[in-house]
C-alpha cells in the first residue's frame, strides 16, 4: 500500500511538473499592450557654491522626507597610493573616524548614531568617499562631526593596529573568493603597471603601514581645494550653506601641491589568457575585459545600451545563451565600470569545469555578434527602458543622489550630467549601438582571466590557440 501511494504521489508530481512545463512553453499573447511611456530621472536642482578655501558645495534640497544625505569626495584614491603601499587608501578609510583632536572613536560613533545615521567610507580608484545620511532635524549635529573628521583625524596607534589586523583578515578572506581573485587578476592584466590596476592592499603593504604614514597621507589628500561636499535632502539651501561655511570654512589647504592624479592608461588590454590556479576547484570563474569609454565620452551612452543588450540585464543575449539555453551558469553578467580617465568593460561567468571552454566560446560569439551586427529596434528599446527605469529607481534615495553627484565631480563632469544621462540613453539608435559594438566589443580586444583547476583550464582553453599565462 505504501509503495502504491508513493507511486501515485510521484505520478501526480510528474503530471504537475509536465503541466507547468507546458504552461511555460506557451507563447506570449500577441495582443500585449505596447511599452508604457519612459519616465526618466529628472535632473535635480543643484545650488553650486565654492568657498574661499576652494571647497566645492553642491546642495540639492528635496522636501517631503525628513532626511539629509552628505557625501564628501576627496580626489586621490587607490590610484594615488604610493607604489610601495598599494591599497593604503583602504586603511585611511578604515581609521579616519577612529578619533580626532577632540572626539574619541566612540564619541564619533555615538554622535552620528544619535543623529540617525553612521559614517561610511569607500576607497575608489580616483577618490575617497565619506558619506552619511541622517535625520534632517539632526543635520547640524552630524555635520559638525563630519567636519571634525575631515579636518582633525588623529589615527591613534591602537586603532590603526586593530584596523591593520582586520584588513589582513579581510584580505585573507577575499583571497578565498574566486570573484576577488578574478577581479584582481583582470585589472592587472588590463592596466599592467598603471595604478588603476590596484583594487586592494597586499599583506606586505598592510603590515608595513604605520599610523604616522596614515597621518601624513591624510594631511596630503584631505584638503578643501581637492574636495566636494554634496548635501541632498530636506533643508533650506541658504541655511545649509551657512552651516557648512561655519564648520568647514576654516579648513585650510596645505602649501604643498595636491597629490597628482592618475594619468590616462596608454596600453590596450592584451588578447591573452591569464590563469589563477585554484587547486581542487569544481568550477572555473571566467572573466573577460577591456578598456571602454569614459563617463563623459559621447560613446558612453551607446556603450551602456550595447552592454545591456549583450550581458548587462537579465534578458540579455548572454543570459539567454549560456544560462537559459545551455545551462552553463546561473549568473552571467557584464557591466561598464567608469573611472576618471577610462572605463572597464567586463564580463563574468562562474561555470562548471567541463564547460569552461564552451562558455568562453559562447562569450566570444556574443561579443563578436555585438561587434559585427546591428541590433533590432526592439533590442534597443528594451535596453533603454531597462537602463532608464533602473536608474530612476536607484536615484529615489537621497544618499544615492549624493554619492552619484560626488562621483560626477571626481570625473570632472557637471552636476547637470545626472539628468542628461537619461536623455542621452533615449537618443541612442541601433546604428549608435552597432558603432559602439565595433569599437569596444570584439573578442580579440579582450583579456581573459580564468580562476580554477590549472589542468582543467589549460585543457579547456587549448583549442582557442591563445597564450595562457600565470596571472600577473
Amino acid at each position: 500500500m505504501f509503495r502504491r501511494a508513493c507511486a501515485l504521489a510521484l505520478m501526480a508530481l510528474l503530471s504537475l511538473t509536465s503541466a507547468g512545463a507546458e504552461e511555460k512553453e506557451k507563447p506570449l499573447p500577441k495582443d500585449l499592450p505596447p511599452y508604457g511611456a519612459v519616465k526618466p530621472f529628472a535632473s535635480p536642482q543643484v545650488t553650486e557654491r565654492s568657498l574661499p578655501n576652494g571647497l566645492t558645495l553642491w546642495l540639492v534640497p528635496r522636501r517631503g522626507f525628513p532626511k539629509v544625505a552628505f557625501a564628501v569626495a576627496v580626489r586621490g584614491g587607490l590610484a594615488a597610493d604610493p607604489q610601495d603601499r598599494p591599497g593604503l587608501s583602504e586603511l585611511i578609510v578604515a581609521t579616519l573616524d577612529q578619533g580626532t583632536k577632540t572626539r574619541s572613536a566612540r564619541q564619533i560613533a555615538e554622535e552620528i548614531q544619535a543623529a540617525g545615521g553612521d559614517l561610511s567610507g569607500n576607497a575608489r580608484a580616483d577618490s575617497i568617499l565619506i558619506a552619511t545620511s541622517v535625520l534632517s532635524e539632526k543635520a547640524d549635529a552630524a555635520l559638525a562631526v563630519l567636519a571634525d573628521v575631515l579636518q582633525n583625524a588623529t589615527f591613534p596607534a591602537s586603532e590603526v593596529d586593530l584596523a591593520k589586523r582586520n584588513a589582513a583578515d579581510r584580505l585573507r578572506s577575499q583571497e578565498a573568493d574566486p570573484f576577488f581573485l578574478t577581479s584582481r587578476a583582470l585589472m592587472k592584466a588590463i592596466f599592467g603597471p598603471h595604478p588603476y590596476s590596484v583594487i586592494s592592499p597586499t599583506q606586505d603593504s598592510i603590515s608595513q603601514t604605520t599610523a604616522a604614514e596614515l597621518r601624513q597621507e591624510y594631511a596630503r589628500r584631505f584638503r578643501p581645494d581637492q574636495a566636494v561636499m554634496v548635501a541632498v535632502g530636506d533643508f533650506e539651501p541658504g541655511k545649509m550653506e551657512a552651516q557648512i561655511r561655519a564648520t568647514l570654512g576654516n579648513w585650510a589647504a596645505p602649501r604643498e601641491a595636491p597629490v597628482p592624479a592618475a594619468g590616462k592608461p596608454v596600453q590596450s588590454a592584451p588578447h591573452a589568457a591569464f590563469l589563477v590556479a585554484r587547486p581542487g576547484s569544481v568550477q572555473t570563474t571566467l572573466a573577460v575585459g577591456s578598456l571602454g569609454p569614459t563617463r563623459g565620452d559621447p560613446d558612453f551612452a551607446p556603450a551602456q545600451v550595447a552592454n545591456a543588450i549583450y550581458g548587462g540585464m537579465f534578458g540579455s543575449r548572454l543570459t539567454r545563451n549560456i544560462r537559459e539555453d545551455k545551462g552553463y551558469t546561473y549568473t552571467p553578467f557584464s557591466y561598464l565600470n567608469p573611472r576618471r580617465h577610462v572605463a572597464v568593460f567586463q564580463t563574468w561567468a562562474p561555470v562548471r569545469n567541463e564547460v569552461t571552454g564552451a562558455t568562453l566560446n559562447e562569450i566570444s560569439y556574443e561579443l563578436n555578434r555585438m561587434a559585427t551586427t546591428s541590433p533590432s529596434e526592439e533590442d534597443v528599446k528594451q535596453a533603454e527602458l531597462y537602463l532608464i527605469g533602473n536608474r530612476a529607481i536607484d536615484l529615489q534615495a537621497g544618499d544615492s543622489v549624493a554619492r552619484e553627484l560626488a562621483s560626477l565631480w571626481v570625473f570632472g563632469l557637471p552636476a547637470a550630467e545626472l539628468g542628461r544621462e537619461s536623455e542621452k540613453i533615449q537618443k541612442v539608435t541601433a546604428q549608435d549601438v552597432e558603432a559602439a559594438g565595433k569599437k569596444y566589443f570584439a573578442a580579440a580586444r579582450q583579456a581573459v582571466v580564468a580562476v580554477g583547476e590549472e589542468k582543467v583550464v589549460k585543457e579547456e582553453l587549448a583549442p582557442f590557440g591563445i597564450a595562457i599565462n600565470p596571472a600577473p
